[in-house]
């Protein structure tokens, strides 16, 4: 189900060296040209000295075309300022892929927030290693495709998905407890644009079997991390995190319960925040905008 959009806004992601000025001079910017401001946020980070912002306006009277705000910007305050800047539309809808394999938590609350039009997302198709979850994707009317992925073969199956990937313009993938690690080739395709479900709140507990690691561990507290996937397994820009308190009498088996309610729920932050362009990264690390 295709959520209605009927804004027509832009939406402008900035980072650069803090100096004085910069607040006024992108607020001027809009104001000169027409522009109404529907959000704004910043962030400065005193240790860096970096300076964090997301601005949103409205685009009806604004008089630059819109194929050319991001040149005018550049021009005017980028180089000024030495900006690193994405712009995105708010009619331009971001095109998401989720990958699954055996379990079906986390795709089943997605696909319902979807469904129900929380989310103004496209979710062209999932993917899979397993045949498992196609009965989820033929509930929710959402395009199966399954590859069977080996040491032999990753290689090969990577670059069909791929390729299904450019072929249905997806913009940004979601890992929902996917287990498999993808490939660095992978990654390049989709810098900062592949988020992941860890079943542990890192950097505690990184890899496999985080569940059993925290119950040998005699933790108090389990959790779930979502972040962007990079080279380094498990060690991306964190975007969210939650935790749930437990005790000496939760089996392995109980954390995995509880655990499972955390995951998809601090998944779908994650991936709600990335829609609505509300983050942006920096050495490892994230900004992450109410």
């Amino acid at each position: 189900m295709k959520k209605e959009n009927n804004n027509n806004s832009a939406i402008l992601l900035i980072h650069c060296p803090d100096s004085p000025g910069i607040l006024a001079a992108v607020t001027e910017f809009i104001n000169q040209h027409g522009g109404n401001i529907l959000y704004l946020d910043q962030y400065v980070n005193r240790e860096d000295k970096v300076f964090f912002m997301r601005v949103e306006w409205d685009l009806e009277n604004f008089r630059i075309p819109r194929e050319k705000i991001e040149d005018y910007f550049q021009t005017l305050l980028g180089l000024r300022f030495n900006m690193k800047l994405s712009l995105y539309f708010s009619d331009i809808k971001p095109r998401m892929a989720i990958f699954v394999s055996k379990m079906s938590h986390c795709l089943y609350d997605m696909l319902a927030r979807y469904t129900a039009g929380e989310w103004d997302v496209e979710i062209p198709l999932i993917i899979s290693n397993h045949e498992d979850m196609r009965p989820v994707a033929d509930r929710f009317d959402t395009p199966f495709y399954c590859f069977p992925i080996t040491k032999e073969n990753k290689e090969e199956q990577e670059k069909k998905e791929l390729d299904l990937l450019e072929k249905n313009k997806i913009t940004f993938c979601v890992l929902a407890r996917y287990m498999q690690v993808v490939s660095p080739n992978f990654i390049e395709h989709f810098p900062n644009k592949i988020i992941n479900i860890h079943h542990s709140f890192l950097p505690a507990f990184v890899g496999a079997k985080p569940y059993h690691a925290a119950h040998e561990r005699g933790v108090k507290l389990i959790g779930a991390t979502s972040h962007y996937v990079t080279m380094e397994l498990d060690g991306g820009p964190i975007i969210h995190q939650d935790v749930t308190r437990i005790s000496h009498k939760d089996t392995v088996e109980m954390l995995i319960a509880k655990g499972r309610d955390l995951e998809k729920i601090v998944l779908s932050k994650a991936v709600e925040k990335h829609i609505a362009r509300k983050i942006l990264t920096y050495n490892n690390r994230t900004v992450v905008f109410e």
